[in-house]
């Protein structure tokens, strides 16, 4: 599962990829300088892993990531080929979840690609082109499928009512996403078309270090502009957590947030919701050789969840051992929590809580 990271040339993208992977697209103060889509694979913040970690005193101990996908700038004019289009287009839609980078910060030294800035301006110039990228694909599948529904084809008939609402929503400029799918059959339909503005969104608002606390006048444009939405929207000043990701130590980053007010980088509080955005969630796995966070759908059954770490344990599934990660804290190991009776046998129909600290047993 990726997320895209999407604005226009010179928002802020590529550095804020470098703040989330520390790896090093090139960021530079001209457009197109991302042309290949970076993809980065970084670590999801989570307490819970640290506190484990103090309990179990295990080996070594891994992460749950989400893959960050750094794509290249778009411009007016993306959905007839203009600039980087065409490649832009590809690479976003194959991701599972838009982070869409607004600039919201003034500074005369950073040229804007439309002269000035307007959040509010920047984000309908995306999604027009996005949505006329849509429309295009949602019109050649009328095409086929209109011809087959004359027929009386059922099935045919349940595709072109879909994709009648979807073009009518497109064409009032709204997006995809703004379709509600009625039952299981438009679900799967839906899925399948890979409309790139039914992806979901998290708007992330670029400001200046002043702003990254209670955010600005552009914020404000913003959270008003996207509040029918359906959509997060987070404040981080780009430019300050590129600094903090220079600093050598943990104790000087604290002190650099302390004094922008702030209790955590901001890049921690966006992984975790591009996490969420993905409908991702976590369980643990926690002995002495290793604590490891797994990462699984939201939704997942106990023989998918065990699918994560070997498909054999998922063919010969037996059942889940279980503790909550509450309980497990609260009486500080699993043997203690056995002996509180907080220890549960689960089986194949059991739907895995986020934080469940889990067991697998299984034979093939």
């Amino acid at each position: 599962m990726k997320a895209g990271i999407v604005g226009l040339p010179n928002v802020g993208k590529s550095t804020l990829f470098n703040c989330l992977s520390n790896a090093k697209a090139q960021s530079a103060n001209f457009p197109f300088c991302t042309i290949e889509p970076n993809i980065g694979v970084v670590n999801v913040p989570d307490p819970r892993i640290n506190k484990l970690e103090e309990l179990v005193k295990p080996e070594r101990v891994q992460m749950a990531t989400v893959d960050i996908v750094d794509i290249a700038g778009l411009v007016k004019g993306a959905s007839k080929g203009e600039g980087l289009g065409n490649q832009f287009l590809g690479n976003i839609r194959e991701c599972n979840a838009i982070i869409h980078v607004l600039r919201c910060f003034d500074n005369d030294n950073i040229v804007h690609v439309d002269g000035n800035v307007n959040p509010i301006r920047d984000k309908e110039t995306i999604d027009i082109e996005l949505q006329l990228k849509d429309l295009e694909t949602v019109e050649k599948r009328l095409e086929k499928v209109n011809r087959a529904a004359k027929t009386g084809n059922k099935e045919a008939q349940t595709e072109k009512a879909l994709l009648d609402r979807i073009r009518e929503a497109l064409l009032q400029a709204k997006s995809a996403r703004t379709i509600v799918p009625q039952g299981n059959d438009e679900e799967v339909l839906m899925e399948s078309f890979q409309l790139i503005t039914a992806k979901p969104v998290l708007y992330v608002c670029n400001v200046d270090e002043n702003s990254a606390v209670n955010g600005n006048k552009y914020v404000d444009q913003v959270r008003e502009l996207v509040k029918d939405e359906d959509a997060e929207v987070i404040i981080l000043s780009v430019g300050a957590e590129a600094d903090i990701t220079e600093l050598e130590s943990y104790e000087e980053r604290q002190v650099f947030l302390e004094d922008m007010g702030l209790t955590e980088p901001g890049a921690s509080v966006l992984i975790r919701a591009a996490y969420k955005l993905l409908k991702q969630q976590t369980y643990f796995t926690a002995g002495v050789k290793e604590v490891r966070a797994w990462t699984i759908n939201i939704g997942s059954t106990a023989p998918q969840a065990a699918g994560v770490i070997h498909t054999d344990f998922e063919k010969g599934f037996i059942r889940a051992e279980v503790i909550s990660y509450e309980d497990y804290v609260q009486y500080g190991s699993e043997a203690k929590a056995k002996e509180a009776g907080k220890f549960k046998v689960e089986g194949k129909e059991y739907i895995v809580k986020d934080g469940d600290v889990m067991h697998f047993r299984f034979n093939v």
